[in-house]
């Protein structure tokens, strides 16, 4: 049978749009030979969906918006398999499911429904989606197919030592006479996502010995970002079709003869995490109806790696950088800050905040005078420029992008109300080691193609500094980054205790313990922050749920 697999971006709740989005890759499909084209887990409705499912409203579209999408593919001779929302069994104590349909003839011939709910990091489906409780085998073009929804064809226990699901629904469905399985997903991305994604369908072509078929989402949904790459291959767990990364693509696959196109332009470790911040910066600035964005430029590797990545995301014409020094800031804060702009070709405006600093300390002054100066002088310039860039905003319209990395976000070093203020917090799962490194990568792609490298490099070599004091450097109040992330890295993303991290890295027991101190301090800021885009297998956002109020202590 021959397979197109349509890797499609689509936004949550857009159903006419998405549907004629799968009106024109199937069309495109059917020109193309193909006998069946399969689109990604919840291709009409969106993923993740949330709280919509609860709608009743939403579900009847949904269903009017599947109905409509099979007369309108009638005429096409070719089946379709599509993600949706479905509604539950009635008297179900939950009101939606996780399913797919297959459509032909202009009509809604098969439909299966998603049994294993991922109920993990950043995933809610028990919450949402009622399971299924029996699949079948559905026969498309003479060929049985194994129809798997992302999660069912992730729990072989044979690739697993430890599983989260007693069952597993492909080896059900293959002892049923599967000739073929085909799972659709909508799996987010984080880096190395797709080494293990590839392991485990290669695991279940040589187990069963039969062709596998991953057909999934690209593009990004709120914090989510999801890859694409999508790909078949032979029984021998040979890769023989695969789409592009982080890119819309069509592919086809024939299951009978074993071959396929091949798209391929993968992208690995760093240059992914890039490619996926991107992807992901441009797709929540235009899901969210802004044109516009503004970037704080304060001169430092921060600011112009979110002002690199949002030039890429939706062009130099949509960016805009403020300046905004005050009575700490360095002359070369400006002249680098200039030179960013100037090298992207981004508007730049200066706004300086001396004047209003001054007269906040004039102001405070009755109240302040029998205290010494702090870290509050220090955070009054920081949400004096977050009050500069909302007022500017608001003027625009245009959306804050927020310059903050996850290493300050971890251990507090920011200010709420100040720098994170913003719609999107761009970096804000990037180590700061690794933001030295995108930011080489910006320069690279710029280079490569023809324009100048838009980060100065003195803003590499310069020592951080959030400039709020005289000759302020961040390691006067943190470690030196490398060991700094290194630590952030094994407390956050492995757990591992106080005494296990200075023992691993040989590092004093108290340093580890006081970064540690700082991570589990300030949740209470984490969660005000603007939403990040998860490139990590554990960001600061809806994949990590710590309590704000409590008093447990490694």
């Amino acid at each position: 049978m021959r397979i197109a697999l349509a890797q499609i971006n689509n936004t949550v709740g857009d159903l006419e749009a998405n549907a004629a989005k799968i009106i024109a890759f199937a069309e495109r499909a059917a020109k193309m030979g193909a006998e069946l084209v399969a689109f990604p887990e919840l291709a009409l409705t969106g993923y993740p969906p949330r709280d919509l499912v609860e709608k009743d409203s939403f579900l009847d579209r949904t269903a009017e918006a599947l109905e409509c999408l099979a007369e309108r593919t009638a005429a096409l001779k070719t089946s379709l398999i599509v993600g949706y929302v479905g509604r539950s069994p009635e008297n179900s104590a939950i009101k939606a499911q996780n399913s797919a349909a297959v459509l032909c003839g202009g009509k809604v011939v098969f439909r299966q429904t998603k049994m294993l709910l991922p109920n993990y990091d950043v995933f809610d489906e028990a919450r949402y989606f009622q399971p299924g409780v029996e699949q079948a085998i559905v026969e498309i073009a003479g060929t049985r197919v194994a129809l798997a929804i992302c999660e069912d064809a992730w729990n072989d226990k044979q690739f697993w030592e430890r599983r989260r699901y007693s069952r597993d629904p492909v080896e059900e469905l293959v002892q049923k006479g599967a000739e073929v399985v085909l799972s659709i997903n909508a799996s987010p991305w984080n880096i190395g996502k797709r080494r293990l994604r590839e392991s485990i369908f290669r695991a279940a072509a040589l187990r069963f010995n039969l062709p596998v078929v991953y057909v999934h989402m690209v593009g990004g949904n709120d914090q989510l970002v999801f890859d694409g790459s999508s790909f078949a291959m032979t029984a021998q767990g040979e890769m023989v079709t695969q789409a592009k990364s982080f890119d819309e693509d069509l592919v086809m696959f024939d299951s009978e003869t074993g071959t396929g196109e091949n798209h391929a332009n993968y992208l690995l470790g760093d240059e992914a995490a890039f490619e996926a911040l991107v992807i992901g910066t441009r797709d929540y600035i235009r899901k969210c109806g802004f044109r516009k964005v503004l970037v704080g430029l304060s001169g430092g590797i921060d600011s112009a790696l979110v002002a690199a990545i949002a030039v890429e995301a939706i062009g130099k014409q949509d960016v805009i950088g403020i300046g905004m020094p005050g009575p700490h800031s360095s002359e070369h804060s400006l002249t680098d800050a200039r030179a960013l702009a100037e090298n992207l070709g981004i508007r730049f405006e200066v706004v300086g905040i001396k004047s209003g600093y001054n007269s906040m300390m004039e102001t405070l002054s009755p109240l302040f005078s029998a205290y010494k100066e702090d870290t509050t002088e220090e955070n009054l310039q920081s949400r004096l420029r977050g009050v500069t860039l909302m007022a500017l905003s608001n003027k625009f319209g245009a959306l804050v992008l927020t310059t903050g990395n996850k290493s300050e976000l971890a251990v507090g070093y920011c200010t709420l109300y100040g720098d994170m203020c913003g719609g999107l917090a761009v970096i804000s799962d990037v180590p700061k080691t690794m933001v030295y490194r995108l930011a080489r990568i910006a320069n690279r792609r710029s280079q490569s193609q023809g324009r100048t490298p838009p980060i100065p490099e003195n803003t590499f070599v310069k020592p951080p500094s959030a400039e709020l004091r005289p000759d302020q450097k961040d390691t006067d109040s943190l470690p030196e980054y490398p060991v700094l992330d290194a630590i952030l890295e094994r407390y956050i993303e492995h757990f591992e205790t106080v005494p296990e991290i200075a023992r691993q890295m040989n590092v004093p027991e108290d340093l580890a313990r006081d970064i540690v101190r700082k991570v589990d301090r300030n949740e209470y800021k984490r969660q005000q922050a603007a939403p990040g885009l998860r490139i990590t297998s554990k960001a600061f956002g809806i994949g990590r749920r710590f309590p704000i109020a409590h008093r447990f202590t490694e």
